[in-house]
């Protein structure tokens, strides 16, 4: 678990009583009891308030909230404060602002604005680290630590440009192998020196400020995305090693940003670096309930099934967006059992007191400008407390049982982004969506992994797009499937390698042998284009044909056999699926993106052949998943819908550990409503 100081799941979130007096802190704590609140994330933003300037250091303030909470029963994750560096800091070295992508110098204001690898920005945090952890890294109070916040920014001053150089130094021993790598004898790139090398921005290799993706030279600006991911990350760690030398047995992680797949950092590459994976989760009321389901495997996939934090949601509505609704009545609940449901040891929030001021007052918070605790969002976070208090320990460090892994792989995600062509249209994040989406429809669990985990946990592994294969990959995918697994992978896939280069000798390059396939031509359909995928064989469960778009692979059959046809244009009647078989197992080509029913079909089929069966037959619109523990079966049941579920349970009898409610053969499920049942004796 994450704390044996607190066996239970952590209920609380940020917290910024530096906004606020000390005769509101007295009140917020009342509140807070009465809420089951039992964490509070604090020194967040306060790098300024802490260090007034390069000698001093304050932290009277946070030794009294500390006390105030500790004292009732409130137990503090605790900030390094590094999120944004002070006034005085910007104004007195300007080293610490960053230079954006269009070259020009930031100013002091907003906040992810610190260059990550200027001297004074490392040596203020590192010092103010040090500090915080001489004072409080044995204090009672402190669950577990939380560096910096929402880490993040791509600076192109010059510190960068020089680092740049050093990375691509490690990188490539030689410019010979840098220039090769970059095949820069392209439009006469070749560099002959380090430090003609410069970073790729809208002032020197990127095509425009409209299309930031689109670039001449995908090999360097795939090279700075790795080297300003890493840049961060130095930054984490940084802190990181401070904080482990105080004291080994906190636990350290930082929030990774609301959007699980943020595109600027590999968390799958920081992931190794944090004791537990943290996520900020912010749907919008429209946002699909897969989507967020896929986010969240997300996070419990970065290690490997572990359990994750929630570290924040918005009690009810968001500030950001262009329309911030409400969380409907229940929703906020169901929301976060959905998260419990698929890996959560915590549920937090952003904010437990909504500020007076600025560009967060009207974000939602557990305690509203009102000040008291007769509304509707508090008497929902508390009622939600008890709940989570009288669960215990049950559900900490259970699992979910996944035999089917989704790859996500940021590096072939950046290299897609940055080819020229072959269409728009093409959005590697919703691809990875599609084929998710199958699988959830079918009540299926999925795991995202990552090029580097380990397959043989699985039966099915599926990578969509999988435009880059990485020195190995190949090989590795090879053995999976020689030894009785099934690999589908899709159009655009096996183009090039990690440095963005082509694989000569037709596509899908190293994948080729394996899907017994070669592909001569790629279409790009136009938005209102589209064509038909026909079955040419009954497969039990698909129909006869389906709707295709966006790009279509025009490939010849290498020994692999052909489930379906292309049925417009002039190569209709060419392969559009195919299957081939490789020593013990099978992989599967589906060379253009289709419409959601044949994906659903598909694993459907998929599946039934591995033998994975769904968690549980259920309605659409009734999300169900289910974690294991010490041989234990922790069934979560979401009615997503306005309207009561019915649930044909079989012959089984279930008890809901929330409300103690008995179910026999069937369980009718309001809307909103959330069930956690285990077999009942």
């Amino acid at each position: 678990m994450i704390s044996n100081k607190l066996p239970k799941i952590f209920y609380g979130g940020d917290y910024n009583p530096e906004q606020w007096s000390r005769d509101i802190w007295n009140e917020d704590v009342r509140l807070f009891k009465l809420a089951g609140i039992d964490v509070a994330t604090v020194n967040v933003f306060t790098w300024a308030l802490n260090q007034p300037d390069e000698n001093t250091y304050n932290f009277g303030w946070l030794d009294e909230v500390i006390e105030q909470l500790y004292n009732n029963g409130i137990y503090v994750c605790l900030a390094t404060g590094t999120a944004n560096h002070p006034a005085w800091m910007a104004t007195r070295y300007p080293d610490v602002l960053s230079v954006d992508f269009e070259g020009r110098k930031r100013k002091f204001g907003f906040r992810h604005n610190s260059c990550p690898n200027s001297p004074t920005y490392q040596k203020y945090a590192k010092s103010l680290v040090e500090k915080l952890a001489e004072r409080y890294s044995h204090h009672p109070a402190v669950l577990i630590w939380h560096v910096n916040n929402e880490m993040g920014c791509q600076c192109y001053c010059d510190t960068c440009e020089k680092e740049f150089r050093k990375w691509l130094k490690k990188q490539y021993g030689s410019l010979e192998e840098l220039n090769r790598a970059w095949n820069t004898r392209f439009w006469g790139h070749t560099f002959y020196d380090w430090d003609e090398i410069i970073l790729p921005n809208l002032l020197s290799e990127h095509l425009d400020r409209n299309h930031p993706d689109k670039t001449a030279f995908q090999g360097i600006t795939l090279d700075y995305h790795r080297f300003n991911s890493d840049s961060v990350l130095d930054r984490y760690l940084d802190e990181y090693e401070i904080l482990r030398r105080a004291n080994p047995n906190i636990p350290i992680t930082t929030n990774y940003h609301g959007h699980a797949n943020y595109k600027p950092l590999d968390y799958f590459k920081w992931s190794k670096k944090v004791d537990i994976v943290a996520w900020d989760n912010y749907p919008s009321f429209d946002t699909p309930v897969s989507t967020t389901a896929f986010r969240l495997d997300m996070m419990r996939g970065f290690k490997d099934g572990d359990p994750f934090m929630i570290m924040e949601q918005t009690p009810s509505q968001q500030n950001w967006q262009p329309y911030n609704s409400l969380k409907r009545p229940g929703v906020m609940r169901l929301w976060s059992y959905q998260a419990v449901a698929r890996g959560a040891d915590t549920v937090m929030f952003f904010q437990l007191r909504r500020s007076a001021g600025a560009c967060e007052k009207y974000h939602g918070a557990v305690i509203e400008h009102v000040g008291h605790e007769h509304t509707r969002v508090f008497n929902e976070v508390a009622e939600l407390g008890k709940e989570l208090s009288s669960l215990g320990d049950q559900l900490l460090d259970s699992r979910i049982d996944a035999k089917v892994g989704i790859i996500f792989d940021w590096e072939n995600w950046w290299g897609i982004d940055f080819s020229s062509g072959p269409s728009d249209l093409l959005d590697y994040p919703e691809q990875v969506q599609n084929y998710y989406n199958a699988f959830f429809e079918n009540n299926i669990q999925v795991d995202i992994i990552n090029t580097n985990s380990d397959f043989s946990r699985y039966e099915l592994v599926v990578a969509p797009v999988l435009y880059m294969v990485k020195t190995g990959l190949a090989a590795k995918i090879e053995e999976f499937v020689a030894n009785g697994g099934t690999f589908v992978t899709t159009f655009f896939s096996g183009i090039v390698n990690e440095h963005d280069l082509v694989t000569l000798g037709g596509y899908p390059g190293e994948l080729r042998k394996l899907l017994g396939i070669w592909v001569e031509e790629i279409d790009a359909l136009f938005p209102e284009q589209k064509n038909r995928i026909v079955v040419k064989e009954k497969i039990a469960g698909f129909k006869s044909e389906y709707s295709c778009e966006i790009l279509c692979d025009l490939l010849h059959s290498e020994g692999a056999e052909v489930l379906a046809e292309y049925g417009d244009d002039f190569y209709k009647g060419m392969p559009v699926v195919t299957r081939n078989k490789f020593g013990e197992g099978e992989a599967w080509y589906i060379a253009s993106s289709p419409e959601p029913k044949f994906l659903q079909e598909l694993a459907r089929h998929l599946c039934k052949e591995k033998g994975i069966e769904p968690v549980m037959e259920a309605p659409s619109g009734v999300e169900v998943t289910r974690r294991e523990k010490d041989g234990r079966l922790f069934m979560f049941i979401l009615n997503h819908t306005n309207l009561n579920q019915n649930l044909d349970i079989k012959e089984k009898t279930y008890k809901d550990l929330l409300s103690g409610a008995i179910f026999e053969r069937e369980m009718i499920i309001p809307p909103n409503e959330v069930y956690i049942v285990v077999e009942a004796k």
